[in-house]
């Protein structure tokens, strides 16, 4: 009978620890940030891991300050799924090398699984909620040794690129981008860069990014507007990210919302 027990102890550690790693479903809204402090998040960045010496990510005025001096991400600690995610962010005023000027780049990352850095410069494997001035909403597979993968309804354009139009040809991708509807066909990766039809604001304004998780669909919005919409999305749970990718850019409101029923 001892012998038993010093067997089925640790498997019995074991499935606990695979019951609690399992994502969380929201039953109220849950403030990430509580704008104070970075509890419920850790650093993950491409040279210090979980050290964050340089102050990459920090608190200031209320908002979570992200000064992309190195690259990483700003990691949620739990997993979650089915949720109804809203963000508010701006840009600030500094990029750093090698970006210094090109387009502010920075992301929320959804669905994060693996160890921290899988996918290099920090990032977890993941899908993006691309925020890069221009194209704004685009969804980029972020793969490491797993592959992420969504289906979503496209038109094509120039130089193998596709961007999301409801009711056109159905593909699915597990790696590279599919471009928010309105993505200028003639972007250019410079600073300030704007096309014709961006729905984000200007510099120095608060824009509103949610995403609706909801078991394996994803849906992009900014600022109200439908901006991309993809199925068959794998995995369908996992943690959140936001990105430090050499642009300066501050966050006040991370919320996660139950959906709607």
């Amino acid at each position: 009978m001892i012998r038993s027990l010093s067997i089925l102890t640790p498997l019995a550690v074991l499935l606990a620890s695979f019951a609690f790693a399992q994502p969380k479903t929201p039953d109220k809204t849950i403030k990430l940030f509580n704008g104070r402090d970075l509890t419920n998040f850790y650093p993950s960045l491409k040279e210090n891991k979980r050290n964050d010496p340089k102050g990459v990510f920090t608190v200031k005025n209320g908002a979570i300050h992200v000064s992309g001096e190195e690259w990483g991400g700003l990691t949620t600690v739990d997993e979650w799924t089915n949720y109804h995610l809203v963000v508010e962010w701006k840009w600030g005023g500094k990029n750093h090398p090698p970006r210094v000027d090109k387009a502010r780049d920075s992301g929320i990352l959804v669905h994060g699984t693996g160890e921290d850095g899988a996918a290099g410069s920090g990032w977890l494997e993941s899908i993006e909620y691309q925020i890069i001035e221009g194209g704004t909403g685009d969804m980029i597979l972020v793969r490491g040794k797993t592959r992420p993968s969504a289906s979503a309804e496209v038109e094509a354009g120039a130089n193998k690129q596709i961007y999301w139009k409801k009711g056109g040809e159905k593909v699915t991708r597990d790696q590279g981008r599919i471009n928010w509807y309105g993505r200028d066909r003639n972007w250019q990766d410079k600073l300030g860069y704007r096309g014709p039809e961006d729905v984000e604001k200007p510099v120095g304004k608060w824009n509103k990014s949610e995403i609706i998780a909801d078991g394996s669909t994803l849906k992009y919005y900014l600022n109200g507007k439908l901006v991309l919409e993809a199925t068959d999305v794998r995995p369908t749970g996992g943690k959140l990210q936001f990105q430090s990718e050499a642009a300066e850019i501050l966050f006040r409101k991370v919320e996660l919302r139950p959906l709607k029923k």
